[in-house]
């Protein structure tokens, strides 16, 4: 079976550092561009970052811009995102999510994490 699983998440305080990891089970992330996601109570869900398959080409969104930064490992199948600066504003339910396509911009969202909580607060 295809799985993506998300770790690393927790509580922590405003101006922290957390590391997420998205491991694959099941593919290979080789040829997937993978994108990681976060839904706040009563939010939409809203994309943050995206890599692609090579690692060469990343996307930011404007709120984490210069605070996160994504990264790849295809060695050992994982997606990582390093959440530097958190802010109150970053808490939520962070999902990695694989598509088949190779490009952060071209195809759906073919596979999803379930999600791991991230909570920002003195």
């Amino acid at each position: 079976q295809l799985h993506l699983v998300e770790s690393g998440g927790g509580l922590m305080q405003p101006g922290g550092s957390l590391r997420l990891s998205c491991a694959a089970s099941g593919f290979t992330l080789d040829y997937s561009a993978v994108g990681w996601f976060r839904q706040a109570p009563g939010k939409e869900r809203e994309g943050v970052s995206c890599i692609n398959n090579s690692g060469g080409s990343t996307d930011y969104a404007d709120s984490v811009k210069g605070r996160f930064t994504i990264s790849r490992d295809n060695a050992k199948n994982t997606v990582y995102l390093q959440m530097n600066s958190l802010k109150p504003e970053d808490t939520a339910v962070y999902y990695c999510a694989a598509k088949i396509s190779s490009s952060c911009r071209v195809g759906p969202w073919n596979y999803w994490g379930q999600g791991t909580q991230v909570t920002v607060s003195s």
